[in-house]
């Protein structure tokens, strides 16, 4: 599998230099401080760009409004809502209870001035409901948990966005039997297929979307 550079992520997702240079410094520092802190798998830095930015990248052009009001839950690294605010989104919410990672996405946020604020604190804590026109998340938790956030957090025309790997169909399974919902899937622009003549790593993700979420009766 070919490493994705910058240049080829730019060739998949319209940013600017300015935003191509930034998502640049938040990857250096995510390196950095990867050293004295478990931000991401170890063996994903060598592709960050695609296992990481261009993962989180693909939620922006599904944002109406660089003005929405975007929850990130459990944001760790901050993938994906820190890469969605260095992209232009202007009111992105990192909630993460993590003092230590909190510190790095406050240092991120500084280098790259971007529109985005951290809450250190459990995701039931947060004190504002009905909010969020989004709420986003990767690698959390599972969907009908990820459902039940949402619901508190999102204003009722909200969406979720939510990153998922290949064993998605079971939770969702499990999800609808407990929440009403409308729901659209997208394969993930991260996905890599393997070729036959090659040792080639399969990447299968997918992007769920979800809309008009409300819990089912009993």
């Amino acid at each position: 599998m070919d490493i994705l550079t910058p240049e080829g992520f730019a060739a998949k997702i319209d940013v600017s230099r300015e935003t191509l240079d930034n998502l640049s410094v938040y990857l250096e520092l995510l390196a950095k401080w990867q050293k004295s802190i478990n931000l991401v798998g170890p063996k994903t830095l060598a592709d960050a760009w695609r296992r990481h930015v261009l993962d989180s990248a693909q939620l922006f052009n599904h944002i109406k409004k660089p003005t929405d009001l975007i929850f990130d839950l459990g944001s760790g690294a901050g993938f994906p809502g820190l890469v969605v605010a260095i992209m232009g989104a202007k009111n992105v919410v990192l909630m993460e209870s993590n003092q230590k990672k909190c510190s790095f996405l406050g240092e991120v946020i500084r280098q790259t001035a971007c529109s985005a604020t951290v809450f250190n604190g459990r995701i039931e804590d947060y004190p504002e409901q009905h909010t969020a026109n989004y709420v986003t998340a990767r690698a959390l938790a599972p969907l009908d948990e990820l459902c039940a956030w949402s619901y508190r957090l999102l204003v009722p025309e909200g969406k979720s966005l939510f990153l998922k790997g290949e064993s998605y169909e079971q939770e969702l399974t499990l999800c609808q039997k407990k929440w009403n919902m409308d729901l659209q899937i997208h394969p993930s622009l991260s996905n890599v297929n393997k070729n036959e003549d090659e040792d080639t790593e399969v990447l299968p993700g997918i992007l769920i979307e979800i809309g008009k979420l409300s819990p089912r009766d009993g």
